[in-house]
């Protein structure tokens, strides 16, 4: 989880060259704008998805074809197999690389992508936080099971109220993460978290959003995808990776929207058509989650992608000009 001060969109100026975020929720078409813009400007696409990053994941991610991969330059996708977890940590650190080695050839980072946590953990930074404890962990779990998590959360309100306030009573996890920081290091999670810095701090930045101002517009767009995608082979490709046999539903992978739901039909959970139900109701959540975060976010500049690509790709190549590039 990231903490820290947000940092916000600035002029471009000097001869340091900026780093660019581009982000929005699922099927707003940020990969249509970013591939526009790479075909006309010195930037190169990193990716900001945590899905994109495993081999295998193609159809379902929307994952830009290998041959455009090959014309207009990707970072981060395709790193790692699906058997692999992939952290926020994880991707903090390549981004990072790749931003240095991208400047060095005197172009400018172009970060695309809606995986939030990922987004968050490079625009805010990540709490220096103790890595998990089994022994502490198990003490939590066994205290949960006699007294419930809403318990250990009203426990958690008393030793660090700010992180008790952000997350619900139910929430297991961070609920533990939460008092498992507490007892490891008798410091608040909310405290440490404060307490980060960005790794962009220092940089020029401009970030920007993309979201339709109509809701329901963007619902019609992520249901013609999603079954655009299942026609498109999606079913048989969750097929390939179930059939490989060392993957689960337990890998983080296989736990990306719409994955998740084509795999419980493949385990004989439910229907394909109840699958398909699923799968599209929780990209439209998914959708939902990232543009309540996005807004409660200060920085971005806020922008309707069915009305505005022209000139945002005009302006920017403009800004790039001015630069030198």
């Amino acid at each position: 989880m990231a903490g820290g001060a947000p940092l916000a969109s600035a002029p471009l100026m000097g001869s340091e060259l900026p780093v660019f975020v581009l982000t929005g929720p699922t099927g707003s078409g940020k990969t249509d704008w970013a591939i526009r813009l790479a075909e006309e400007a010195p930037v190169e696409i990193v990716s900001v998805d945590s899905a994109l990053v495993y081999r295998g994941f193609d159809i379902g991610t929307a994952k830009p074809a290998r041959e455009l991969r090959g014309r207009i330059p990707h970072h981060l996708i395709d790193i790692c197999d699906p058997s692999e977890s992939y952290s926020a940590g994880r991707f903090v650190k390549d981004a990072s690389a790749c931003i240095e080695q991208i400047h060095a050839r005197r172009r400018v980072p172009l970060l695309v992508g809606g995986t939030m946590l990922y987004l968050r953990a490079l625009l805010y930074g990540l709490a220096p936080l103790p890595q998990a404890s089994p022994g502490l962990r198990r003490d939590i779990d066994a205290r949960a099971e006699r007294e419930g998590w809403p318990a250990l959360h009203a426990e958690l309100a008393r030793l660090d109220a700010a992180a008790a306030a952000r997350i619900k009573a139910n929430d297991s996890q961070r609920i533990q993460r939460a008092l498992e920081v507490c007892y490891a290091t008798g410091r608040p999670i909310s405290e440490l978290q404060r307490a980060t810095v960005s790794p962009l701090a220092g940089r020029p930045l401009r970030y920007w959003a993309l979201a339709p101002g109509d809701r329901s517009v963007l619902h019609e767009r992520l249901e013609r995808r999603f079954y655009a995608m299942m026609a498109a082979g999606f079913l048989d490709e969750v097929r390939r990776l179930h059939q490989r046999g060392d993957l689960s539903a337990r890998h983080s992978s296989v736990r990306a929207v719409g994955y998740r739901q084509l795999w419980a039909h493949l385990d004989g959970e439910y229907s394909l058509e109840e699958a398909a139900r699923r799968g599209l109701s929780a990209t439209r959540q998914l959708a939902k989650r990232q543009l309540t975060w996005m807004r409660s976010q200060g920085g971005p500049q806020w922008i309707d992608p069915d009305t505005s690509q022209a000139w945002w790709n005009r302006d920017v190549r403009r800004e790039l000009r001015q630069l030198g590039l």
